[in-house]
């Protein structure tokens, strides 16, 4: 893929044109790098490289068809082929089989690597797979995980044959597990809970390293010193090699055993408007990754005594939808990397500067788009624990009775459930620290699986200090982290601000439309249900202007989240249906979203 040299990235001309222009040579530039991986690989889905903040030029997909055995638990069985990386619960996988607790699912695929591939090690690596996983070549075990949100790699070099090999995936998977993450996912879905999900739903690929090589980086920006700290973990002994590019042009490098501090002051500020990004490459030995940093500082800031986000100081407000990345037959698992540059494009076109990760994971390759297109990321870590009782977890909020989440029993939190939590987090923030638009972190959304949460938000900020945190996001509100984060639906938005933490609205609206032969099931689920378009329009514009905008002012009002950005299953409250035909008028959602941050402007710059 293309996306990582010198001559396309990471200055893309497009950043100098103006908003219109710019656009259009993103579709172009698109195009061209797409082209030649849908010709060569028409039936290998999903086959870019996945990985551009660690990027290396070796590199072979396996996805594609792979031979799968589904042993059930009662004793039958169904075999055939499988579509990799699609979840077998999916259309596009080709198998439309529930994977459920006491099954055993089987990938086999065979593989030869090409001539002078292997450069001393190889590695295979796995974008994700839910939910307990053991890998095999050629009948050894390489490596087992479990957590199904987050990517890992075992080097297999030892158990490689000359010619053709055979790599082995077995997958347990359990939606109703207290231990592991689950996000949205349940055996009997409706409402705001989707049909569960197994196996290998990201995109599974080959690499080769010398002995001695790069395992990962950390490339951490000092947005007021205008420094960037490059933390290499290493394989062997040696120094490692930093070059910055502008473009063609070298712009500043070092060198070091250990971390690297490099002067990048001649660098222009990322920003929402100017999402501006330099390409890093890295040498140790004969092992090269590119990577790519943006200089940028997430904060706080005081003004006419509101606590607000500040983007390299400067107030910004955070406008923005929640986004919990189903797609059409696919489920988790987009059916290409256009259709996520596409959805992350209208975003911005719309006038939205900010995404709410709600729940879920996604491809290397989103939180990409969203660096080069400059839409801030906030990123939800997966929730967990026993099941959720309604009375307590849903309605205790709404009158006002918090909860102790001390008490691990009644939080059905079991002690092994909050030690894989921390282990699930710690990978999250790892895999996705290089990510330049990530600006803000939510440990517990709802109180599903809530426990500790100021304790929890302190380590986790510890570990990763650059981000932002809104420790408990809608209610069981334990005064912690940086945000005063409010959930408001089926009442007016009245809010009150504590001056010690920014205020948000990290959920609202639910404003929902069934969209004639766009829909995906009979049933509907929505919050405020609408007949027209027309309707709906009306309905929203107005939530914006009477009840959101003058709330800036008012009570220094710094973010919202809007519910949300598309239709799930029968959830029908999305801006666009299920398969993204957007049921409000693109040029009203626009003029609203000016008039919102005029408003912004105005009191606080």
């Amino acid at each position: 893929m293309l996306f990582l040299t010198k001559k396309v990235y990471p200055t893309p001309p497009f950043f100098i044109f103006s908003f219109t222009n710019r656009e259009l040579l993103c579709i172009i530039i698109l195009a061209m790098i797409f082209k030649p991986y849908f010709e060569k690989n028409s039936n290998i889905p999903l086959s870019e490289y996945p990985r551009p903040q660690f990027k290396r030029d070796s590199y072979l997909c396996l996805n594609g068809l792979w031979d799968f055995i589904l042993a059930k638990a009662n004793g039958s069985a169904v075999s055939g082929k499988i579509n990799v990386p699609y979840a077998p619960e999916s259309d596009l996988s080709g198998v439309l089989q529930q994977v459920r607790k006491g099954d055993v699912l089987i990938y086999n695929k065979t593989f030869t690597l090409p001539e002078n591939f292997n450069k001393g090690r190889v590695l295979v690596n796995f974008g994700a797979v839910d939910q307990e996983c053991k890998v095999f070549v050629n009948g050894t075990l390489v490596g087992e995980n479990k957590g199904g949100y987050n990517p890992f790699t075992f080097d297999i070099t030892d158990s490689l044959l000359d010619g053709e090999n055979l790599i082995t995936v077995e997958v347990l998977d359990d939606a109703d597990s207290d231990i592991y993450g689950r996000g949205k996912q349940v055996y009997k879905n409706g409402g705001i809970w989707y049909k569960a999900t197994s196996g290998i739903w990201q995109t599974v690929f080959l690499e080769s390293v010398p002995k001695n090589y790069l395992k990962s980086v950390k490339l951490t920006p000092n947005f007021d010193e205008k420094t960037l700290t490059v933390a290499p973990d290493k394989l062997g002994d040696g120094k490692v090699f930093v070059e910055i590019y502008d473009g063609e042009t070298l712009i500043v490098k070092g060198e070091g055993e250990g971390e690297v501090v490099l002067d990048v002051s001649s660098c222009k500020p990322w920003t929402t408007e100017s999402p501006e990004l330099y390409l890093v490459i890295l040498t140790f030995g004969s092992d090269r990754v590119e990577s790519y940093f943006g200089l940028r500082k997430f904060s706080t800031v005081e003004k006419n005594g509101f606590k607000l986000f500040a983007l390299n100081n400067e107030p910004i407000f955070h406008n923005g939808l929640l986004d919990q990345g189903y797609f059409e037959k696919g489920m988790l698992t987009p059916k290409s990397s256009e259709v996520m540059f596409s959805e992350v494009k209208l975003v911005k076109e719309l006038g939205y500067n900010m995404l709410r990760k709600h729940i879920k994971v996604e491809p290397m390759l989103w939180y990409y788009y969203c660096d080069i297109l400059g839409v801030l990321v906030w990123q939800d870590m997966i929730n967990g624990g026993k099941k959720y009782k309604p009375l307590r977890i849903m309605l205790a909020p709404f009158l006002n009775l918090h909860i102790n989440d001390k008490n691990y029993k009644k939080m059905g939190r079991s002690e092994a459930s909050r030690r894989e939590y921390y282990k699930e987090a710690f990978a999250l923030q790892d895999g996705l620290y290089n990510v330049v638009s990530l600006c803000l972190y939510t440990p517990f959304n709802e109180a599903w699986g809530q426990f500790d949460a100021v304790e929890v938000t302190n380590i986790l900020k510890e570990r990763d200090p650059s981000r932002l945190y809104d420790h408990a996001s809608g209610w069981q509100d334990k005064g912690g982290g940086d945000v005063r984060s409010r959930h408001i639906y089926f009442r007016k938005i009245r809010l009150k601000n504590d001056k010690k933490r920014v205020l948000a609205v990290t959920e609202f609206g639910g404003y929902s439309l069934p969209v004639k032969e766009h829909l995906f099931t009979d049933k509907k689920f929505g919050y405020k249900m609408f007949k027209t378009a027309s309707d709906l329009e009306k309905a929203y514009l107005k939530l914006y202007r009477t009840e959101i905008i003058p709330q800036i002012s008012k009570n220094g009002l710094s973010a919202t989240v809007y519910t949300e950005l598309t239709d799930i299953e029968d959830e029908i409250n999305g801006i666009l249906t299920f398969d993204r035909v957007l049921k409000i008028s693109k040029s009203e959602i626009q003029k609203v979203n000016a008039e919102l941050y005029q408003e912004f402007e105005k009191t606080f710059k």
